[in-house]
């Protein structure tokens, strides 16, 4: 029997798009938390870092009530013919939602650590806020910001849970490798299972060598730096 390896290509599709995805909004909801009031920061902490907490299938749940056909967003849908339930745009969803989670918080921590005397002093110039977040706020939150779009990516490709549940087990449409692991074991296909298993396993291990290695070469740079 040949071996399928459309979860890989599924996989791949699928966390490269949500890590695309995850990358804008974990800058925006980081953003959003630094402008609010104090007095609701808390609240919106909680919401954007819940699903990080949550089981998966919780958050899977969630997902198949806020898609659903009888709920607003799934109404509205309907009228186009449209759906998000297993389907292959349900697996990035998935994997949005439970990666953007540790986005925002790296990046909320990375922007948290810039010097605010450069800020104001940008301020003082007549930068526009615009201006000073592109070019003030992000190039040095930039490290913090590439260490949690890493982690992010990695956690949306290993997503299960909330995948199955929103997306299902379609070969060659929703099957991720997750997933692919899950029912070669069931089925007591070990060598499909161990296979993808060493298959995710080694992906992941090169996601952190390469922020390892980004790590490494910024302490270098920063102290090369100190220096000069």
């Amino acid at each position: 029997m040949s071996f399928d390896i459309s979860p890989f290509w599924v996989s791949i599709r699928t966390a490269c798009l949500a890590g695309v995805i995850t990358f804008v909004l974990g800058i925006l909801c980081a953003r959003l938390f630094l402008n609010i009031n104090d007095h609701v920061k808390w609240i919106v902490d909680v919401v954007f870092t819940l699903p990080m907490v949550l089981p998966p299938t919780v958050v899977g749940f969630f997902l198949l009530v806020f898609f659903g056909k009888n709920s607003i967003v799934g109404q509205f849908l309907n009228r186009f013919d449209a759906s998000i339930i297993f389907t292959w745009q349900a697996t990035v969803v998935a994997a949005v939602v439970v990666s953007l989670p540790l986005m925002y918080r790296a990046t909320k921590g990375a922007f948290e650590q810039v010097d605010i005397s450069t800020v104001w002093a940008a301020r003082t110039l007549g930068m526009p806020e615009s201006k000073i977040f592109l070019r003030v706020m992000i190039p040095q939150a930039w490290p913090g910001i590439l260490a949690g779009m890493i982690l992010s990516f990695a956690r949306g490709l290993g997503e299960f849970g909330a995948t199955l549940m929103i997306a299902g087990n379609i070969p060659q449409r929703t099957q991720t490798i997750p997933i692919a692991i899950y029912f070669a074991t069931v089925a007591g296909d070990m060598r499909t299972a161990g296979i993808w298993v060493a298959v995710i396993t080694g992906i992941s291990c090169v996601v952190l060598a390469a922020m390892n290695y980004w790590e490494i070469m910024q302490k270098k740079k920063r102290n090369q730096n100190a220096f000069k």
